[in-house]
């Protein structure tokens, strides 16, 4: 056990923060990880409040004791959503806007704690002085649609300069040394996402999961290729299925299932493929961090928080760290 202002602030007993991946962020792995010790996170990008709350309800119910939160991305937020996830999670995450008074007030109205990412010291201001209760730094070294520009321990090392609520650390980080690097250059925790989609609780397409598995950092490239459905977002994905959706030949690359009806995915669109995914699942979008690399074999989301923990653990000790 390693505690942080995060943990004490949570009541998690890892300090560590599941990414709120959109489409696989699902409740199996959510659960997963919050029954680990960790706050798992639901991704809930265009989740509608009749969709959200029965999710919730079945989040809750696999994970009694732990605590869980909800990501939303600022550019397809519905209020009636937050309103609800404030209501039945730990914490309510915001991305991909500048934090705004209102929406931490209704979170906080709701019982739950309130969370934004940035990319920017500005930003990070602008979410304590909305009244956060913890942020999460991030880095261009992340997977997924990213809004900084700096690398992660110089953009952490500006922000705990003055942050005076819990930072978590977010990008390029999937070991235990990694997260020790992270505590020890001032950060609470840590946010994971891509070494997780490995995890056997993921519903990332087996296709997508291979692609990980045999990936390096140099694998990932920051583009804005994938910008159908979210215009001229950057994100970090892999190399290869950028190459493969500019050589599919079609509008259509495939299709998902989506709330139990077949729905196509169009050519660069932002979807990844989870496990309903047919078609050319190598030309849809496979987001990852340059963090990739750590990902070698599908494992438990349980046991990843262990190993994490237990070589963080390691490292502070062998520095002579203190854990609480």
């Amino acid at each position: 056990m390693i505690r942080t202002e995060f943990t004490a602030l949570v009541g998690c007993t890892a300090p560590i923060q599941l990414a709120g991946m959109g489409g696989m962020a699902a409740p199996p792995l959510v659960a997963a990880v919050s029954n680990a010790g960790a706050l798992g996170m639901l991704g809930a990008v265009q989740m509608p409040p009749e969709v959200l709350g029965p999710v919730l309800g079945q989040i809750r119910s696999s994970t009694p004791q732990g605590r869980f939160g909800v990501n939303f991305l600022m550019p397809f937020l519905d209020l009636q959503s937050v309103e609800l996830a404030a209501a039945h999670a730990d914490v309510v995450e915001f991305f991909y806007d500048r934090p705004t008074a209102a929406l931490v007030r209704r979170v906080h109205a709701g019982g739950a704690l309130a969370c934004w990412q940035v990319g920017s010291p500005e930003e990070a201001r602008e979410a304590m002085d909305a009244g956060c209760d913890f942020i999460v730094a991030q880095g261009v070294e992340s997977g997924g649609h990213v809004r900084g520009t700096m690398p992660l321990l110089l953009l952490l090392e500006r922000i705990v300069a003055f942050a005076s609520i819990p930072v978590l650390a977010a990008g390029g980080v999937a070991t235990g040394s990694g997260l020790a690097a992270a505590l020890a250059a001032g950060a609470a925790g840590v946010r994971i996402g891509t070494r997780f989609l490995a995890a056997t609780e993921s519903v990332a397409h087996p296709e997508y999961i291979d692609a990980l598995i045999r990936a390096n950092a140099a694998d990932t490239v920051l583009t804005t290729a994938f910008s159908e459905g979210w215009p001229d977002a950057p994100h970090r994905v892999l190399r290869s299925c950028v190459a493969a959706a500019e050589q599919h030949q079609g509008a259509v690359v495939g299709s998902l299932r989506i709330g139990g009806n077949e729905t196509a995915v169009a050519r660069f669109h932002v979807s990844p493929p989870d496990e309903s995914a047919r078609g050319n699942v190598a030309a849809m979008c496979m987001y990852a961090g340059q963090s990739v690399e750590s990902v070698s074999r599908r494992e438990p989301a349980a046991d990843i928080v262990r190993d994490l923990v237990a070589r963080a653990e390691q490292r502070l000790r062998a520095a002579g760290k203190s854990l609480d």
